[in-house]
């Protein structure tokens, strides 16, 4: 009788330990994930705002060369036609009535050409175009700004099924066509150039080709070129990629190629 008693505390001892080993075991796998939850959760804190400080810093490089744009175009075309203006309106001589009549009407056209272009600048500017109606609408309020300039021919297409992104995601965008574009403007020297917008169900594949005078890539990556800079820059920011595809004499394509992350509505 002792015996099986003994057997019996025997028993349960073990029972007892090989039950508190399964709670401490637990108890440590609980403790190791919580622990790994906690690290992935900083770690994830971490991305964010070095995201958010990428972004913020990306917003104010925009910011920062648009106040540049906006300066180098009012000191280079309004200011001049102003000057015009001004000294025109200022040397009239009430004694030749035709030749101050002349003075008037070309008064009249600098002040004009230099309201449309405030105009232009103002209209380039603004973005409640894009959040009210989205990217491709400010897109083609762009292109048509542009080809009234008359400096080149600019083709427009979109492929596949538009989708809204997220409006700064649009933003974005939109001031890297932009940035394209004033590229071509100034430095191409190009008499065609074509947009194209690729909506695939994952990514929007964006192509700028233009047929100017192209450039050497890598003479380009030793230089300080900011337009590619910038652009570069913003592309890193929604997790895209770049590629350039040109040579002197030869054209220049860009190729965007982007996440599409938010899926709201198709665009009508």
């Amino acid at each position: 009788m002792q015996k099986t008693t003994y057997d019996i505390i025997i028993f349960l001892v073990v029972i007892s330990a090989v039950i508190l080993g399964m709670v401490a075991f637990i108890v440590f796998i609980l403790f190791l994930y919580r622990r790994k939850q906690q690290t992935f959760e900083q770690q994830l804190e971490k991305v964010k705002l070095d995201n958010e400080r990428i972004l913020l810093s990306t917003q104010l490089e925009i910011q920062e060369q648009t106040f540049q744009n906006i300066s180098r175009e009012i000191h280079d075309n309004i200011t001049l036609s102003l000057t015009l203006a001004k000294l025109h309106l200022h040397t009239l001589d009430p004694k030749d009535p035709d030749a101050a009549a002349e003075k008037v009407h070309t008064s009249i056209e600098l002040l004009t050409k230099s309201i449309t272009e405030l105009s232009d600048i103002s209209k380039g500017l603004n973005a409640d175009v894009i959040i009210q109606h989205g990217l491709l609408k400010a897109l083609e309020e762009e292109i048509q700004r542009i080809r009234q300039t008359g400096l080149f021919t600019l083709a427009f297409e979109v492929e596949g099924t538009p989708v809204y992104m997220d409006n700064q995601q649009e933003l974005i965008i939109f001031r890297i066509i932009q940035e394209s574009f004033n590229n071509i403007i100034k430095h191409a020297g190009a008499t065609h150039a074509r947009l194209l917008m690729h909506y695939h169900p994952q990514e929007l594949v964006i192509s700028i080709q233009d047929n100017g005078r192209g450039f050497d890539t890598g003479m380009a990556k030793q230089s300080t070129r900011a337009g590619l800079k910038n652009m570069e820059t913003r592309v890193r920011i929604l997790n895209g990629t770049l590629q350039i595809q040109t040579a002197p004499a030869q054209g220049t394509t860009l190729i965007f190629t982007i996440p599409i992350i938010h899926h709201a509505n198709t665009v009508n």
